[in-house]
């Protein structure tokens, strides 16, 4: 992909990060392994690094064999969280590791996920890359999920609007679409953090698509014929997102961390992590669950707790 469109998707991705982030994303790089490392979500829009942030991380080919490679290859991504000292703090990182090749699939809308041209649509910083090539290859696929969720958004969207239309149609569709905690509400949260960056980037990427349509200012027009159609994605949304909450539920790498941290961070209760929790989090849900109902029960008995 050439032009205007990959020449902007390149500026964003190289607009500088926090140097802790790219501290982090060192720290978590795998040279011999992996291709590139990408930082996107709320705390890249928010700039506030007291919570998770979110990395997907890139590999040059598949990194599991035998039977967890077979799930790796069907449900991806894998999953885990870290948490690694930095400047003299700490910093809390939820990575999603595949293959770039995977990734560059279902940017280009050639599998019924929705999640990856759903979410890279959205502003990305690449933070790390093992060598020019890796740092092209993923331009090239963020620039392929851009192109892919704009004709999404002409599908989805009103026969005629303005940009910002098409893109909360296509938010508020994929967010539904998929097994979320998060409202529909949320697609007007990333809207207001970028509206000027979607309408600047929509004409764009339909160029680039393949998009027909009629208008250059407020309002602008696709021809609908030769869209993607919008059944399938929908009906595999949630039973796929529901399929990877399980299998994350058995294979999530530092789940137990995770978890407490969550939990201390939204109750004020500090669960500890036994060498248990952290080995087998499936088995000592239950448990964990028990202490932190009794410990709520015990913090409002006793209001001298200040909780």
């Amino acid at each position: 992909m050439s032009g205007e469109l990959a020449r902007r998707i390149e500026a964003e991705l190289l607009t500088p990060a926090p140097e802790a982030v790219v501290a982090l994303a060192r720290a978590l790089a795998d040279p011999g392994v992996d291709a590139a490392i990408l930082y996107y979500g709320s705390t890249l829009r928010t700039g506030d690094l007291s919570g998770i942030l979110d990395f997907y991380r890139l590999t040059r080919r598949p990194h599991r064999r035998g039977l967890h490679g077979l799930v790796e290859r069907v449900l991806w991504p894998e999953v885990s969280y870290h948490e690694v000292a930095v400047g003299g703090r700490v910093l809390r990182a939820k990575v999603a590791t595949l293959p770039l090749a995977t990734f560059r699939r279902a940017a280009e809308g050639r599998t019924l996920d929705t999640t990856i041209w759903a979410r890279f649509v959205q502003p990305t910083q690449r933070v790390w890359s093992a060598d020019a090539k890796a740092a092209a290859d993923a331009t090239s696929a963020v620039s392929a999920a851009v192109v892919t969720a704009s004709r999404y958004a002409a599908a989805l969207g009103p026969d005629a609007g303005a940009a910002e239309d098409f893109w909360l149609a296509l938010f508020r569709k994929t967010y539904a679409a998929e097994f979320r905690v998060e409202s529909t509400d949320r697609a007007d949260t990333v809207m207001a953090s970028g509206a000027d960056r979607y309408a600047a980037i929509l004409p764009l990427a339909w160029r680039e698509g393949g998009v027909v349509f009629d208008g250059e200012g407020a309002v602008l027009r696709p021809v609908k014929q030769g869209l993607p159609g919008w059944t399938w994605p929908d009906l595999a949304g949630k039973p796929l997102n529901m399929a990877r909450i399980l299998k994350a539920a058995f294979t999530f790498d530092g789940a137990a961390r995770y978890a407490a941290y969550k939990v201390e961070r939204h109750t004020g209760i500090e669960i500890a992590v036994t060498p248990f929790r952290e080995r087998h989090p499936f088995l000592a849900a239950p448990g964990a669950w028990i202490e932190l109902r009794r410990r709520q029960r015990a913090s409002r008995a006793d209001p001298s707790s200040g909780r």
